[in-house]
Order: structure tokens, then sequence, then C-alpha cells
């Protein structure tokens, strides 16, 4: 796969598609491009050019510790600028959880670069925030504070970035704890910061400055439930709503296997959204 240098980090990439429009997909956590890759091929089949990739510090991209204070901003401004040097701006941009704050701040930080938002599985509530909260940041510090850089590197995650990437092994060792612990805590600082909003990470406000046409496919378990999703449809001016999925899952703290087995239905409802924003120039 293709690797571009974005803002001094490696960034692996994936183009599907060869001609059309262009449309940005990113995952759920910090889940690489894999994630969206089954989707993404779906919506270039029907004549779309999809990006997809690992953001920094997930799947086969580069570690890096610099760039910020919000690890969600980070990631906006390095999807901006990926878009950039892709020439493909303006785009579409979709995204899951996680992905869907990232999409919405590239909207809110870059208007003139995105032509429409694909907003599904909408993260909010105390639930979310507080499971969240641990397993992007508290877990790390604990880890890096008692055992070191070792310890970051043989948790579930940053394994996992490591063996997909061998070379962010030497550079997740070549960070001082007290560095890392430091990023780590203004980037759960920031995080916690948005945790009071109905849609975490972006102000109600926010919502409704954001005038982009908008298709949002609420969530159904305890991370991602359906009030989230159905608040930021009231909110943003522009925006339309599609339940993929109907039943409620509260046994569920991320329903991924529901999701993927209702991937066709998801992708025929973006890929009508995008040819109606097509259709309307």
């Amino acid at each position: 796969m293709p690797v571009a240098q974005i803002r001094g980090v490696d960034i692996n990439y994936e183009i599907l598609g060869e001609h059309g429009p262009w449309v940005a997909l990113q995952p759920g956590g910090r889940r690489g491009l894999v994630g969206v890759k089954s989707l993404g091929q779906k919506i270039a089949e029907a004549g779309y050019r999809v990006l997809v990739y690992d953001r920094r510090n997930c799947g086969a991209s580069a570690v890096s510790f610099e760039g910020g204070t919000s690890e969600n901003e980070i990631w906006a401004e390095d999807l901006y600028a990926l878009l950039s040097e892709l020439d493909a701006l303006p785009a579409h941009i979709g995204g899951s959880s996680s992905g869907c704050r990232l999409a919405l701040l590239t909207a809110l930080r870059h208007p003139a670069a995105v032509r429409s938002l694909l907003l599904w599985r909408v993260t909010g509530g105390a639930y979310a925030a507080e499971r969240l909260l641990y397993n992007y940041y508290t877990q790390y510090i604990e880890l890096a504070e008692k055992r070191g850089m070792e310890a970051v590197c043989a948790s579930e995650h940053w394994r996992e970035v490591i063996a997909n990437n061998p070379a962010n092994r030497a550079r997740l060792l070549a960070i001082e704890p007290g560095r890392f612990i430091a990023v780590m805590r203004a980037w759960r600082q920031s995080f916690a910061a948005g945790t009071e909003h109905p849609v975490i990470g972006i102000a109600p406000a926010a919502l409704r400055s954001l005038t982009v046409p908008a298709c949002i496919c609420p969530g159904n378990d305890r991370v991602h439930p359906r009030e989230p999703g159905q608040i930021a449809h009231r909110l943003m001016p522009n925006a339309e709503y599609h339940e993929v999925l109907p039943e409620d899952r509260p046994d569920l703290d991320v329903a991924l296997e529901d999701w993927q087995a209702k991937e066709g239905v998801l992708a025929a409802i973006f890929i009508d959204f995008l040819r109606r924003q097509e259709r309307r120039g």
C-alpha cells in the first residue's frame, strides 16, 4: 500500500475505485483501515473514489505523539492534509464512532473541504464517556506509570500497531514514559471536556452551525445509543436520518457484528445519499 508523509508522520492509505467524486472513510476506535475497507469497496463500485487509511497510531501508520493536545483534532488535520496531498478536495467525509467525531471536526475546521457527511454509530452518554476515557487513555497511563514503555508495547492495541509496522516498536520505546504520560493526560483531558455534550466531542452550537448535507445512521449499543444520532439529526440543519438497526442492544458495548451483517444496507443508504448530493451539484 502507498504511504504518504503527512505533517511529519507516515500514513498508510489505499484508494478504492479509479474515478468519480472523492469519499474518505474512517472507522471507530483506533481501528485500522480494515474497519471500513469493505464498506468503501461497495461505495467505490457505485462510481466513487474512496480513501481508506490508517490514522496515526493506528493500523500500519507511524506512531507519533506530537501535534496538539486533542487526538481527534490531530486526526482531523491529518485527514485534511492527506486529502490535500491527493488533490481530493472537496470530498465527502464519513466516519463511524471516533471516525464520526473526526468527520464532524473536519467539517467544522475546514468547511470548504467537505461536500457532505456520512455519519454512523454516533457516540454519546455517560457510559460511553467512562468506557472510552479508560480504553483510549487511562489504561495506557497506568501501564506507563507502573512498568514503562515495554508494558505499553505489550498491550493489545500497541502490540497490533507494532505487528502491522515493526518500526513502531522502536518509536514507542524511544519515548520517555513521562512524555508519553503527559501526552495521554492532555488527550484524556481534551476528550473529557467534550463528554458533557450529547454527541461526545461536539458542542450543540457547533452542530447547529454545520450546514453541510449529512446522512446520519444512529447506533444501537451502550457506547453508541440511538439518542446521540437523533440529537445530531435534530440539531444539524441539513441532516437526514436512517435507522439501519432498529433493535437496541443494551447487552453489548459495541455491536460490530450486527453492523457487519447490515453493511450492504448501510452502503445502499450512503450511495443513494451521495448520488442525490451529486445531482444537486
